[in-house]
């Protein structure tokens, strides 16, 4: 089973770019998005030409902003949207499909800000979050992949002295929140399997050519229960794949 997330940076713009030539060619057996930047009804017109699978959304209530979707080749046992806590429930960052073996959680992490102003927020996301996942592997094991907004370790992104605690995505706080998903039982899959690889990253600012530079951020993720691990075969990231300032990551996994 092949599972791919991608940051769209919106579906719509991404739809006019090489977006369905890209899906045949990666050819998932699910797709995660993130940044769709459209409400559930445009989701899914954007999504129309691709058949096979089965989709679902999350919007957020202001239009053209965050939102996340999944494309599923199986239907899933559940589908959930959200948390279950009003204030991080209305910007569309949380979709969860249950399957046989495990759930999949679909995360758009929101983002402290260039002046930081949401980083006190982002906290409280952080271990909001993190109690979600927990309960949900209470359960059962646990996916999680998506935009996290955060580079963990300074091998996470080209330039991590300049950077740390001046930018959003890689300040102390937003490490933390980092460090208590894998000390807290989920393992960051791409780390396990390439933990000294460098310059691999998954985002790249639209200034300065600095993608086709390569000065990077890996910003998303997939993290798995500690317990599911075993059945991780691989995790990599699809550098090649443009169309957006992020590229998808994927992960291969025995059959659920």
């Amino acid at each position: 089973m092949k599972i791919i997330s991608w940051n769209v940076n919106g579906i719509r713009a991404v739809a006019k770019k090489n977006f369905f030539q890209d899906f045949k060619l990666m050819s998932p057996d699910i797709l995660c998005l993130q940044e769709t930047k459209a409400q559930d009804d445009q989701v899914a017109e954007a999504l129309a030409p691709i058949t096979g699978y089965y989709k679902y959304s999350n919007s957020a209530d202001k239009k053209g902003y965050s939102g996340t979707a999944i494309l599923s080749r199986t239907e899933p046992l559940s589908v959930t949207r959200d948390i279950g806590i009003v204030e991080h429930d209305t910007e569309g960052r949380v979709l969860c499909l249950e399957y046989s073996s495990f759930f999949l959680v679909d995360v758009y992490v929101p983002n402290s800000g260039n002046e930081l102003k949401r980083l006190s927020y982002r906290q409280t996301w952080d271990e909001a979050f993190f109690n979600y996942l927990k309960n949900l592997e209470r359960e059962k094991p646990v996916i999680l992949c998506g935009d996290l907004n955060v580079a963990h370790k300074a091998i996470d992104l080209a330039r991590p002295k300049p950077n740390y605690n001046k930018s959003a995505g890689y300040m102390q706080e937003e490490i933390d929140g980092m460090d208590r998903y894998t000390e807290g039982g989920f393992t960051d899959t791409f780390r396990h399997f390439s933990p000294d690889k460098t310059d691999a990253y998954s985002w790249w600012s639209y200034r300065a050519g600095a993608r086709t530079r390569n000065v990077g951020w890996r910003i998303d993720y997939f993290l798995v229960s500690d317990s599911l691990l075993p059945s991780i075969e691989s995790s990599i990231i699809l550098n090649e794949v443009l169309g957006s300032d992020h590229c998808p990551v994927a992960i291969e996994l025995t059959s659920d």
